[in-house]
C-alpha cells in the first residue's frame, strides 16, 4: 500500500512539472510569435511612390536615411527622424536654422554636390533621397548601395508652385516612412504660424506690405541680387500673410528668383526692400556702400530696407518655411 502511494505520489510530481514547463514553453512561444509577427509586418510593408524617375516602390519602412540634399535631411526632422549621413554637413547650420541640431552619430557624406559614394556605402542605409538635377549622373551607384528616391524640385511641373511642391515631396517621404500623421500635423502646425505672423504684421499695422525679396552674395567679384518671384517658397510664404510681391519675372523662373544687379532695383522704388545677407559677404554694407546707384533708391533714402539673417533658408521645408515667416516678420518690424 506504501508503494502505491508512493507511486501515486512521484507520479503526480511529474504531471505537475510537465504542466508548469508546457505553460512557459507555451509563454515564451507566443512572445516569439509576436515578434515574429511585427518582423514579418515590417518586412511585407511597402509602399508606391512617384518620383522624378516614375513609379517605383519601397520595401518595408526605412529607418536608415542618407539624405543628398538640406531639404530632406530637415524634413526627416520634422517628421522626428534623424539621417544617418548628410551631404554638406559642415555646412548645413550657415544656411538652415531650424531649431534641431544633428546629433554627434549623423555622419558627413561629402558635399551636395559630389557624394562620397564610399562613406554612405559605410553607413549600410536602407534609402538614399537625392536630387535628379545633382545626383542623377550617380543614380546607378546609389542603387547598388540601397533604394534611392530622386525628387525633382526644379523641374518645370514643380516650378509652377514651389510651395505646393514643397508640402508634396514632404507628404510623400513621410508615406515612405510610416509617419503621415505626423506630416499632417507638422503642415497644420506651419499655417498655424503664417497666420500668427500675418497677426503681428496687423497689429503692427503693417499689414498688405508690397515687398521685394533678394537674397544677395557676391559670385565673380560682383555683387548679386536674387530677386524672388511669386512661385518660390518666399514670395508664395509672404504673400500667405498678405504681403504683395512687386517682382515679377517675363518667363517661368524654375529656382523661383531672377539672377541680376543693383541696377535692377531702380524699377522697384516704392517696394519694401527685404535682403538675405550671410554677415561675411553683406555687398550693401561693403561693395555697394558709397554706390548712387544703391544710396539713391528711393527705400534706402526712406530706411524701407529690411535686412534678415543668413540662415532665412528658402528653399527648405515646412520648418524653414515657419521660420521665414517668422524672420520676414521680425525684419519688418525691426525685431530681433
Amino acid at each position: 500500500m506504501k508503494k502505491f502511494w508512493l507511486f501515486a505520489l512521484m507520479l503526480g510530481l511529474v504531471l505537475l512539472a510537465a504542466c508548469g514547463g508546457g505553460s512557459e514553453e507555451g509563454s515564451g512561444s507566443e512572445g516569439t510569435e509576436d515578434q515574429e509577427e511585427e518582423t514579418t509586418e515590417e518586412e511585407t510593408r511597402s509602399v508606391t511612390i512617384e518620383d522624378a524617375n516614375g513609379e517605383q516602390t519601397i520595401e518595408g519602412t526605412p529607418k536608415k536615411v542618407v539624405v543628398l540634399e538640406w531639404t530632406y535631411a530637415e524634413n526627416l526632422q520634422a517628421l522626428g527622424m534623424e539621417p544617418v549621413g548628410v551631404a554638406g554637413l559642415d555646412q548645413y547650420g550657415d544656411w538652415v536654422n531650424v531649431g534641431i541640431p544633428f546629433s554627434e552619430d549623423v555622419e558627413d557624406v561629402g558635399t551636395r554636390q559630389e557624394p562620397n559614394l564610399e562613406a554612405i556605402s559605410r553607413l549600410n542605409p536602407d534609402l538614399i533621397i537625392g536630387v535628379d538635377f545633382r545626383h542623377n549622373a550617380i543614380k546607378e551607384d546609389l542603387e547598388s548601395i540601397a533604394p534611392t528616391v530622386m525628387f525633382a524640385p526644379y523641374s518645370e511641373e514643380a516650378a509652377q508652385d514651389q510651395f505646393k511642391n514643397m508640402k508634396e515631396e514632404f507628404n510623400t517621404m513621410a508615406k515612405i516612412v510610416d509617419k503621415k500623421d505626423k506630416a499632417k500635423q507638422v503642415l497644420s502646425d506651419m499655417e498655424k504660424t503664417f497666420k500668427e505672423q500675418q497677426a503681428r504684421l496687423e497689429e503692427a499695422g503693417k499689414d498688405g506690405m508690397n515687398y521685394v525679396i533678394t537674397q544677395a552674395f557676391t559670385m565673380q567679384d560682383t555683387p548679386t541680387l536674387r530677386l524672388f518671384t511669386d512661385n518660390s517658397m518666399v514670395a508664395q510664404i509672404m504673400n500667405s500673410m498678405g504681403m504683395k510681391n512687386d517682382y515679377e519675372s517675363e518667363k517661368l523662373e524654375v529656382y523661383g528668383y531672377t539672377e541680376t544687379t543693383v541696377e535692377a532695383l531702380q524699377n522697384y522704388q516704392d517696394s519694401n526692400f527685404f535682403y538675405i545677407v550671410q554677415e561675411e559677404d553683406n555687398i550693401f554694407e561693403e561693395q555697394l556702400s558709397g554706390n548712387p546707384v544703391w544710396e539713391n533708391l528711393a527705400f534706402v533714402k526712406e530706411d524701407r530696407t529690411y535686412q534678415m539673417p543668413g540662415d532665412a533658408w528658402t528653399f527648405g521645408g515646412p520648418l524653414s518655411a515657419e521660420v521665414l515667416a517668422e524672420q520676414v516678420v521680425n525684419a519688418a518690424l525691426e525685431e530681433k
